[in-house]
């Protein structure tokens, strides 16, 4: 494959915006890059005019700003990395589409099903196995629930909030206004489950990976499998949410054995390299497809690899962060402290 157009990522300051940089990197893309932070190693992966700071996802400005430095710069592809940047992209897909920019993100409606992990179980749970859960409402019975077992947010990500329950009177003192479950307590090896969908819905792969070595929320050590029943969770996720784009399904093994959804992150995940290495390069077909370039048929094959992750290091003037500086104090003013 060799592609041609001009590739906006954001969030490369992380390993998600990174790892679509480098999935990348011997394609004749011109390739931007974009954060929030001057700081952002993946900043300086690309030249330094096609550098820029944007605005937090979060920000009301945050759409605009990215669609006229779309419009500004041509950009035919644009592939968002961080969680609060997704819904805004998603529900602005066709205004980007109308400037040139198609933008690789989900549906909106399979983005807000994956928010909700009690909408996401109620929408799969005849799929695919999933934890045994209720609300913690004014009729749930701390008595009856058996333990261990697990109490989280209904929306939410990256293991906040969530709690191990131990004894019944743990459950006291909860809100019981329906925005917690109780789940089923899940003792076995946790895995996550990348899945590549075509524009049309249509499931291609689906590469389990072992987080084997985690640090601050990253795998540093991990290894693909070759596993029929985690292959088909994945699909069978990718299926029921409507899944158009890349995700990473997490799974856990449960007392029975079987695999059990936790969550869907519909995004590129940081470990992606992984993925890329064992033979399908995700970030690269989805961008291809974006582009006009017809994905391959599948299902592809993927293969069993290993990964340890290690710091490296590029070396610049330090005019190019002063640069990016200035330009992250015009993007971010600071409010003016009013004398007291």
């Amino acid at each position: 494959m060799s592609l041609e157009g001009r590739l906006l990522v954001t969030g490369v300051g992380g390993p998600s915006g990174i790892s679509i940089i480098q999935a990348v990197a011997d394609e004749p893309l011109t390739i931007f890059g974009g954060d929030i932070d001057p700081f952002a190693a993946g900043l300086y992966l690309v030249p330094d005019d096609q550098r820029l700071i944007l605005p937090r996802g979060d920000a009301d400005d945050f759409v605009d700003f990215v669609y006229d430095a779309c419009v500004e710069h041509e950009i035919d592809v644009l592939v968002p990395t961080v969680d609060t940047e997704l819904l805004k992209l998603a529900r602005q897909r066709d205004r980007f589409a109308e400037a040139g920019t198609t933008v690789i993100v989900a549906d909106a409606e399979t983005l807000e099903m994956c928010l909700d992990k009690w909408v996401l179980y109620q929408r799969c749970r005849d799929a695919v196995r999933v934890p045994e859960v209720t609300l913690v409402d004014d009729g749930f019975d701390a008595a009856s629930w058996p333990l261990p077992a697990i109490v989280k947010p209904r929306v939410g990500s990256g293991s906040r909030g969530v709690r191990l329950i131990g004894r019944p009177e743990e459950f006291d003192g909860l809100e019981r206004d329906s925005t917690l479950m109780a789940q089923e307590y899940l003792p076995g090896i946790e895995y996550s489950i990348d899945v590549l969908a075509t524009r049309a819905g249509e499931v291609l792969a689906a590469v389990p990976r072992a987080r084997l070595k985690v640090d601050s929320g990253i795998a540093i050590t991990g290894r693909t499998r070759r596993d029929d029943a985690l292959e088909e969770i994945g699909r069978g996720v990718a299926e029921n949410i409507g899944l158009n784009t890349v995700a990473n399904v997490q799974v856990k093994i449960a007392a029975d054995g079987n695999p059990a959804l936790i969550e869907v992150n519909p995004r590129f995940p940081g470990t992606m390299p992984l993925t890329v290495a064992s033979g399908v390069n995700m970030p690269l077909l989805a961008i291809g497809e974006a582009l006009g370039e017809p994905m391959p048929a599948g299902p592809i094959e993927h293969r069993e690899v290993a990964m340890v992750r290690y710091f490296s290091e590029r070396i610049f003037d330090f005019a190019e962060i002063e640069a990016m500086q200035a330009e992250a104090e015009r993007v971010h003013p600071q409010p003016t402290e009013l004398p007291s």
